[in-house]
């Protein structure tokens, strides 16, 4: 466990905004997703859910979304040698203070106060997960899925022994129940170094003035806690402006664990995407408005811009579907060959493709099946997601073993939820730069997608090119 206390001066905020905290990512959830999900919040003591999701349940409240509210303690010990107020004194002050909180967040605030003793949350991990368990089954009742259930805690490595209890039995409940899960980091910002790796993977979310005033608001209610009790030793200030400044940026930060099947065993895997995506293609030629949608045609053009090379002796497409980016890849190619697992989808492509002589067109379900061939440049975009973790390791192992030395690997997928599968955009990324190792050679990530260019290692000196080409 982390040693600080409120007193310490910690990590500036200037040293945060310093260190790249406001490049990260925006978190894949649009406003159609966010209104369309519920949300558990939880709270391990008064002033928790203002400082660490105040933002994000001002959205909330904005979009319509559902937002339950779970407070685990009334705080009751934040003045230990106060002077002037006893633990019952302060429980109700800082109840009343929660409510008055919470007004300025959300329109009809639903709580619920578990009455469970400030700092001994990790004593009672079985009381939380109940109350958990009890939320998500009145959402349950009400027809919502897992998947669309949100849990949002604080983060399990918070340095505060509540803190990291409430989080770590918030995300036990979440991964066996297949729900989203959002952790909130509070003290991290205050004892952790700017340079420590684990917030680079955390996500943002921007937060407009109507959101950034009202979890302002929110965070003033907590009076007992960002003015002194008195002037008395022992009734010190518990949010000096120090630590209050990590908490008025233009936006929240959240460690974000997307919604999986719960136990994986009903997620899709590539054996079932002949048959999804047949049935997808059943009743229209484009079903993804890859031809219409500006989303489409400027992530096309991106990933044509971002390849280094301008002309490639061999490339291959997993996942080519109707083949609107295979039409522009055949074009850089000698040859070029475009598969995909739905055969309703790839009569539509070969068609689009009939024109361009070096373009074939393969029916294959990777990474079960493979052409033969190796390949300077190949293109997995927006399919990765549709294969189990497994499968995609497969997948990484055959381009591996096809692509040629200082050859191309494009990788796009969409960053959104992605219903039925198990993996999702970021998680395919960061498998393939886990597994290969490769030199990133260009980067480019929005809110909706993650475009990245790898580089397989040159031949080494004694080792001969690979003969290229795809048997067709």
């Amino acid at each position: 466990m982390v040693s600080f206390t409120h007193q310490d001066a910690g990590t500036s905020e200037d040293a945060w905004a310093a260190s790249g905290l406001a490049a990260l990512p925006e978190l894949p959830l649009d406003a159609g997703e966010l209104a369309g999900q519920a949300f558990i919040v939880l709270a391990a003591h008064p002033d928790d859910e203002s400082l660490g999701a105040g933002g994000l349940m001002a959205r909330l409240r904005r979009l319509g979304a559902r937002v339950t509210v779970l407070l685990c303690t009334a705080g009751e010990a934040s003045h230990p040698d106060s002077p002037t107020t006893t633990p019952e004194q302060l429980a109700a002050v800082r109840l009343e203070e929660f409510g008055g909180a919470l007004a300025h967040l959300l329109a009809a605030p639903d709580w619920h106060f578990l009455t469970l003793p400030d700092g001994r949350l990790a004593q009672h991990r079985a009381d939380i997960a109940a109350a958990l368990h009890r939320a998500v089954a009145g959402l349950a009742a009400e027809g919502l899925p897992a998947e669309r259930i949100t849990l949002v805690a604080p983060y399990r490595h918070d340095g505060h022994t509540d803190h990291e209890a409430l989080g770590a039995a918030a995300a036990d409940v979440a991964g066996a129940g297949g729900h989203g899960l959002l952790e909130y980091p509070i003290w991290y910002w205050l004892w952790a170094d700017a340079g420590d790796a684990a917030w680079r993977t955390w996500l943002r979310l921007p937060l407009d003035p109507a959101d950034r005033q009202a979890k302002a608001e929110a965070m003033a209610s907590h009076t007992s806690q960002v003015r002194p009790l008195s002037d008395r030793p022992g009734d010190e200030v518990l949010l000096p402006q120090h630590v209050l400044a990590h908490f008025e940026r233009p936006f929240e930060t959240f460690a974000w664990q997307r919604p999986a099947a719960a136990g994986t065993s009903g997620s899709y895997a590539a054996a079932d995407a002949e048959g999804v995506f047949d049935a997808v293609h059943a009743d229209t030629d484009d079903p993804w408005q890859y031809t219409t949608s500006w989303y489409e045609r400027r992530k096309r053009s991106l990933t044509l811009a971002a390849l280094p090379g301008l002309e490639y002796s061999a490339g291959l497409e997993i996942g080519c579907s109707i083949g609107t980016l295979s039409a522009e890849l055949a074009q850089r190619c000698g040859t070029f060959l475009a598969v995909d697992a739905s055969s309703a989808a790839l009569a539509h492509a070969s068609r689009r493709l009939a024109h361009l002589p070096a373009a074939r067109t393969r029916h294959l379900t990777v990474p079960q099946d493979w052409p033969d061939g190796q390949f300077d440049l190949v293109v997995v975009s927006e399919v990765g997601y549709y294969l189990a973790p497994d499968e995609l390791a497969r997948l990484f192992e055959r381009v591996e073993s096809a692509l040629l030395p200082g050859g191309t690997l494009a990788l796009c997928h969409w960053r959104h939820p992605i219903d039925g599968w198990e993996l999702d955009g970021d998680s395919v990324h960061a498998a393939a730069r886990r597994q290969l190792g490769w030199a990133d050679a260009g980067l480019y990530r929005d809110r909706d997608f993650l475009l990245e260019i790898l580089v397989a290692p040159d031949a080494g000196p004694d080792q001969p090119p690979a003969a290229t080409g795809p048997v067709l």
